[in-house]
């Protein structure tokens, strides 16, 4: 008997600099989860990084232990969502990665003229989360 196992999406954003905007990753949960996905998403073990008020807090990070281990959460997935209401570095590379690595990837992007780094490393690209949960409806 063969067992259905549920396909993996990374759910990647902008976090620095938008530490207290992270709604955006719950809407894009319920979605993947509505349409049966299993949801990983860095920000769950991750956010206590980013909680530092004390000046020089950056520079404390152990940045290369957390971007091994979301590079390693991508390769896990089969498919990558990546968030980008304006530019970040991070989303970037995982999305360059995740292509780089033969996954499906949507870009959700809210930036007017993207990169052709973005747009090329982009199996689909939306303009509004909403429209995330039309593309799952049509079982992507």
């Amino acid at each position: 008997m063969l067992i259905a196992m549920k396909r993996k999406v990374f759910v990647s954003g902008p976090i620095q600099g938008m530490e207290k905007e992270q709604s955006y990753r719950n809407v894009i949960r319920e979605i993947c989860l509505r349409h049966g996905f299993e949801v990983v998403d860095p920000w769950e073990r991750e956010k206590v990084i980013y909680s530092g008020t004390e000046d020089g807090w950056w520079n404390k990070v152990p940045a290369a232990d957390f971007i091994k281990r979301d590079l390693e959460d991508v390769e896990k997935c089969d498919v990558l969502i990546a968030y980008l209401p304006t530019l970040s570095a991070g989303t970037c590379m995982e999305l360059f990665y995740a292509k780089l690595k033969g996954k499906k990837t949507i870009c959700i992007c809210k930036i007017e003229n993207p990169s052709p780094w973005i747009t090329v490393h982009s199996d689909i690209i939306l303009k509004d989360i909403g429209d995330l949960d039309k593309l799952l409806d049509q079982k992507f």
